[in-house]
């Protein structure tokens, strides 16, 4: 070895201490960005009339868990029993289609359709990694713009999508009876 006739052994480039302290660094780093990707993707908005307004992306687990209405949509709603042709058509196509929803915190039509949905899929077996959720505010905007390119103009806005391209939509109540439009929907492609 060199330094046992007289030079000297190099220093490391980082300090051990400071290398930990990199390490460490890039990891809570790391976790941080990790835990940013599966966050949610919104902002609450003020508004006049009480209601908290949420835009952006949420999940389902976040509005059955920690939205301040969270009760209002967990469980089965009152009344209702799903449409059991719809619900056996979501059973055999659930790993080729998924649904993204456009509702509103604030909208009545939304807390009354969105409920029903979310135990119509958890009826049929239907994965909430494949549900979409995008909060609206009341002029139907959302963070991105994400409410342009679907062209929505009221919430709630089920879009059925296969393959990246979009099915049929039941927008509000649809005819009435929205679960039984989603599996027309699905059906007939």
């Amino acid at each position: 070895m060199l330094w046992n006739i007289g030079i000297k052994k190099p220093k490391p480039a980082i300090p051990v201490h400071m290398s930990y302290f990199k390490t460490s660094f890039l990891i809570v780093f790391l976790c941080l960005l990790a835990s940013t990707a599966t966050s949610q993707q919104f902002e609450k908005v003020p508004d006049n009339d009480g209601y908290t307004v949420i835009r952006g992306i949420i999940t389902a687990k976040w509005l059955q868990t920690e939205f301040e209405l969270s009760k209002e949509y967990n469980g089965r709603p009152p009344g209702f029993t799903p449409n059991e042709e719809t619900v056996n058509a979501i059973k055999q196509q659930a790993d080729s289609i998924q649904f993204v929803v456009f509702m509103g915190t604030w909208c009545e039509d939304s807390r009354f359709v969105v409920p029903r949905l979310l135990f119509l899929l958890d009826v049929a077996g239907y994965s909430k990694d494949r549900l979409t959720l995008i909060a609206c505010d009341r002029n139907k905007k959302t963070l991105g713009n994400l409410t342009e390119p679907f062209q929505i103009r009221n919430v709630p806005t089920i879009v059925v999508m296969k393959k990246g391209k979009e099915l049929g939509r039941v927008v509000e109540y649809g005819s009435g009876l929205f679960d039984k439009d989603l599996g027309e929907i699905i059906r007939k492609k």
